[in-house]
């Protein structure tokens, strides 16, 4: 009898695992976000004045994507120094500052208050941060010449932070 309640609990542990395992691999639906060494998701998404920026417009040159907030800390205090890097490499490596979901009269607020002069798109939906796997801001991904994702930093970064991880693929 034992024996039998032994049986019949390992089916239900296996029956759960199996349900959990088919949970959770259908929840992926077979994409993964590209990581380091991959090629970065083509995306195109809508600027402040309403134009469609493709991240193809920038191959051949240093990309660097920086997903942002207005309402997160770190990225609020993150601002001067992603400004101070577009002032001093602008002409050298492309900066996009990508909002995740906010207002264009949102962002315009925190443009105008802080006195940015970088190209900032809108994610509306967070379709093109989970291609790259953000689960937080700020993020920011340097992208190489050929379009490969060559870093991922999770959180502020200075601007000679920023310029160290770039200047590696320019």
């Amino acid at each position: 009898m034992a024996s039998k309640s032994k049986y019949i609990k390992m089916g239900i542990l296996l029956l759960v695992i199996g349900a959990f395992t088919y949970f959770a691999l259908s929840l992926n639906k077979g994409e993964t976000a590209a990581g380091i060494g991959e090629k970065a998701y083509d995306f195109e998404l809508e600027s402040l004045d309403g134009e469609e920026v493709k991240l193809s417009q920038y191959a051949g040159q240093v990309t660097i994507l920086n997903y942002f907030a207005t309402w997160c800390g770190p990225c609020v205090d993150e601002a001067p120094e992603l400004e101070a890097f577009e002032q001093e490499y602008g002409g050298d490596f492309k900066l996009l500052i990508i909002d995740l979901g906010e207002t264009k009269d949102r962002v315009r607020k925190f443009i105008n208050q802080h006195k940015t002069t970088s190209q900032y798109l809108f994610d509306y939906k967070q379709d093109v941060a989970k291609k790259y796997g953000v689960i937080g801001q700020p993020e920011t991904f340097v992208i190489d010449k050929n379009g490969i994702i060559r870093e991922h930093y999770k959180g502020p970064v200075t601007k000679n932070e920023l310029y160290q991880m770039a200047a590696k693929y320019n």
